[in-house]
């Protein structure tokens, strides 16, 4: 998994599925979010995403109060945000 960060925009490629994954998320994340009060967020690729991705996301909208704008390309992790009611809370759309 590659993850860049320009403004409030993180672009993510590869799959996420690992622990340093989500810790490499979770750095960027808090690093763009300590500036910006709405982060667009890009999934270019990946399949799935590990429950403390998905954890971590939502306390950001729901404690923290940022604005999140998840963006993916993969229909199968569409799917599985659907699946798990994320699509308002997270504000996802596809590529």
């Amino acid at each position: 998994m590659d993850i860049s960060a320009n403004g409030n925009k993180v672009v993510i490629t590869g799959n996420i599925k690992s622990i340093q994954d989500y810790k490499a998320i979770k750095e960027t994340l808090e690093s763009v979010s300590s500036n910006e009060k709405s982060v667009e967020i890009e999934v270019v690729d990946s399949i799935s995403m590990t429950s403390s991705v998905i954890g971590y996301m939502n306390k950001l909208v729901q404690k923290d109060g940022i604005a999140l704008e998840l963006r993916v390309g993969s229909p199968t992790l569409l799917d599985l945000l659907k699946d798990l009611n994320l699509i308002e809370l997270l504000r996802v759309r596809s590529l």
